[in-house]
């Protein structure tokens, strides 16, 4: 394909500043509509399939006879197969590219959410969720990359804001889709309600990383549906912003720099909170006395429907001011206050749920602001290594969250120690932003 050359007729820098703005608009505006949807879509399925073991639990743990210890373990284990292979994943799409590794990642995280329904002992579940955590490791930090290809920083807070409220669209849809799955389908056809959730859950998974291969483009260049001075336009924006000398593009670079590690620190404290409404927020709504599986799905729909609101507009406000640091370390102030509320009231339902919101709000709008934080310093090949090792590092916290909250359960019979435990981890990510990250506009 062509590339309209520097001072070509009608190449962009012959066009007034005015006429270039409403291009360039209009050329972000195109990808936006068409590729974030469709990513968003991709990750409600993957959310959807890690964490509706939170769902399959309700009714799991007395078929199988699993304690909340073996549940919280298994939950996290997850996150060690996700830990292990998530570098590599990421160096993988950048040198055979984002189609193929999303297909790839897409298919096989559906084959082994369905395979769950074979699980007999604490070890068969121990091993499939282990293996979940493989199949799923680089399609976040995979994505998080790939967008870098489309959008400069100053407009990608906002983008991952977008793409990140699959995060809590998954919680609107996924609670009350697996509460009507499990008291729809439970018996039929010899399988109890949880093996269905995971049977019905997977399918649409394996389709859409068939469909990944027809749809996703790789790079600008690649997009049929631009325009050549559109497809120009973008990669050029791209390509300066990868060029800024302030900037890290080494593998290297990225393991040594130091704000990578602080930023796996924080981010570990930002999902640990993820983690714990993602897998325990349909037992804390159980516990707080509202039964059946369709009514504790559609209650625990409430919290992500503030945070997916909380998530978008915390990432405009941010990119229109042009302020991250802030943005982020009050979210995670949020976030902290309301858990540690939640724990403290779970005496009381309706100032419980309330609080558990308040907790989702802040947890979900820390996302989209702090992935603009490691992307303002690092491009390249560090920006594939140093964005996926602070998501395995970070993302360490899904094992250790819900394994504490499950311990604290079955030491105490309690929820409410688990809770404050990861309320001071909100609290930490909060401190390590203000001391630790730079104000920069």
């Amino acid at each position: 394909m062509s590339i309209v050359m520097s001072g070509a007729p009608g190449a962009p820098e012959s066009l007034p500043a005015a006429e270039l703005a409403q291009q360039r608009n209009e050329a972000y505006r195109k990808i936006t509509v068409r590729l974030i949807p469709f990513l968003v879509f991709l990750f409600i399925l993957a959310w959807i399939d890690r964490v509706n073991v939170g769902f399959a639990k309700l009714q799991m743990l007395q078929d199988l006879q699993f304690s909340e210890a073996v549940y919280g373990l298994g939950a996290g284990i997850f996150f060690i197969g996700y830990f292990l292979f998530e570098v590599p994943s990421n160096l993988l799409l950048e040198k055979i590219g984002a189609r193929k590794t999303l297909a790839r990642i897409t298919i096989l995280w559906g084959l082994a959410s369905m395979a769950m329904i074979f699980v007999k002992t604490p070890m068969q579940f121990y091993t499939l969720r282990f293996v979940l955590g493989v199949f799923e490791a680089g399609f976040f930090p995979g994505v998080v990359l790939y967008l870098t290809y489309w959008f400069p920083a100053a407009r990608r807070a906002r983008i991952n804001g977008l793409f990140m409220t699959s995060f809590a669209i998954a919680g609107v849809v996924g609670g009350p889709l697996a509460g009507f799955i499990m008291s729809a389908m439970d018996g039929v056809d010899g399988l109890a309600n949880w093996q269905w959730l995971f049977v019905i859950e997977g399918i649409p998974s394996v389709l859409a990383g068939i469909a990944v291969l027809m749809y996703l483009p790789e790079k600008p260049v690649n997009a049929k549906w631009l325009t050549q001075q559109e497809q120009t336009i973008v990669t050029r924006d791209v390509e300066a912003e990868a060029r800024d000398p302030n900037k890290h593009s080494s593998l290297k670079d990225a393991f040594a720099n130091a704000r990578v590690w602080i930023c796996a620190a924080i981010y570990f404290c930002v999902v640990s909170g993820n983690a714990t409404i993602a897998f325990w927020s349909p037992s804390i709504i159980k516990e707080l006395g509202v039964q059946g599986n369709l009514q504790i799905g559609l209650v625990s729909a409430i919290p992500f429907v503030a945070g997916t609101i909380a998530m978008v507009l915390n990432g405009i406000h941010s990119d229109r001011t042009g302020e991250r640091r802030m943005h982020c370390a009050m979210a995670t102030l949020v976030a902290a206050v309301g858990l540690t509320l939640t724990g403290f009231l779970l005496h009381s339902a309706v100032l419980a749920l309330i609080a558990l919101t308040i907790a989702s709000i802040g947890i979900l709008a820390a996302f989209p602001v702090f992935w603009s934080l490691p992307s303002a310093f690092l491009a390249g090949t560090a920006a594939a290594g140093g964005i996926a090792l602070i998501n395995s590092i970070g993302n360490l916290a899904g094992f250790v969250a819900p394994y504490m909250i499950g311990w604290f359960k079955t030491s105490t019979g309690q929820l409410a120690g688990g809770l404050y435990f990861v309320a001071a981890l909100e609290a930490c990510a909060t401190v390590l932003v203000i001391a630790f990250i730079r104000a920069r506009h």
